[in-house]
């Protein structure tokens, strides 16, 4: 294995740290997506893996057959073994029995260990490979192995009156940003305060949120928003945004659909809408963004859905202009 090079594909990430895997013995491994939001108890996947004697199990969502066209797609039997593995298919195969419906890829993968290990040193032996599960080895073995569906409504973990399975693919900005604004709604479909299924994460140890002054246009107050430890809203205004650790907004400044990632520092004056800010920004005072979106495109990074991205190169561009 070679430390020093970089990851060709998923299946390439798992092959350079194989030795890992092999140093703790296995019986099966579990390869999941880093750039996915879901609630899953993977031990009713891997209960339906092993009694149906799979040597691999993907995890797929079920999803409205003409919006597949972006996803890698799952053709199955009556049995839901998979048949078929295609690569944002034009006209998706649908769900036998539902016509309407195709099974899109999540990226999820339970392999016998042992066949998971032969199957990289094959793959990693071929040139010709991206070295990726789902456009290589999953499409390769559907023929050659029990390739089975697992569809994701049977392990999700479903919240209080939820009847459909939450899932993100948060692998673009719009994607993201959506996805922390998500959170912010009162009964969100991904929800951090249940207790019966808590999602644990590294707490820094930071004092608690802090909101001061309270004068007529210089009240620091947070609405439908989620504030992370040591923060300081000071004199400021935070509506239906999501605030890491560590982030100062200070007086008069507002703050909209915002998602501000730690050690931000937001100036005076400020007024930021449907922005992404990546870590460690200072904000100059009075910039606003997200009400030209001319200017937004022309100093940041504006998406298709008008999301701005404002990361710490471009504010130092903005800085040399001026």
């Amino acid at each position: 294995i070679e430390e020093s090079m970089w990851y060709r594909g998923t299946a390439d990430a798992v092959w350079q740290n194989l030795d890992i895997l092999e140093a703790e013995g296995p019986e099966y491994v579990l390869v999941l997506a880093g750039d996915h939001i879901y609630k899953q108890d993977y031990a009713a996947m891997l209960e339906d893996h092993v009694a149906r004697g799979a040597d691999v199990t993907v995890g797929c969502l079920e999803v409205p057959r003409m919006d597949a066209v972006a996803f890698g797609v799952i053709a199955v039997d009556d049995d839901w073994r998979v048949t078929g593995f295609l690569e944002k298919p034009a006209d998706p195969p649908a769900i036998p029995g539902k016509p309407d419906i195709a099974l899109a890829s999540m990226g999820i993968y339970i392999f016998n260990a042992a066949f998971l290990y032969e199957q990289l040193h094959r793959d990693a032996a071929d040139a010709l490979t991206a070295h990726d599960f789902g456009r290589d080895i999953i499409p390769y073995l559907v023929s050659r192995a029990a390739v089975m569906a697992h569809p994701l409504h049977r392990s999700a973990i479903f919240g209080e009156g939820q009847d459909e399975a939450y899932w993100r693919d948060v692998g673009t900005i719009d994607a993201y940003w959506e996805a922390n604004l998500d959170l912010t709604s009162v009964t969100p479909a991904l929800d951090l305060y249940d207790d019966n299924w808590p999602i644990h994460t590294y707490q820094a140890q930071l004092p608690p949120a802090k909101f001061v002054f309270d004068e007529e246009g210089r009240r620091g107050m947070a609405l439908n928003s989620l504030v992370s430890g040591g923060c300081v809203v000071s004199g400021a205004t935070v509506r239906r945004s999501l605030l890491f650790s560590q982030v100062r907004v200070n007086s008069y400044a507002e703050l909209n659909e915002a998602v501000v990632l730690p050690e931000c520092d937001i100036g005076r004056n400020a007024r930021l809408t449907k922005v992404v800010i990546d870590r460690g920004c200072d904000i100059p005072e009075g910039l606003v963004v997200g009400e030209d979106a001319e200017a937004d495109a022309r100093r940041f990074h504006r998406t298709e859905k008008g999301v701005t991205l404002i990361t710490r190169p471009m504010l130092e561009a903005l800085a040399d202009a001026d």
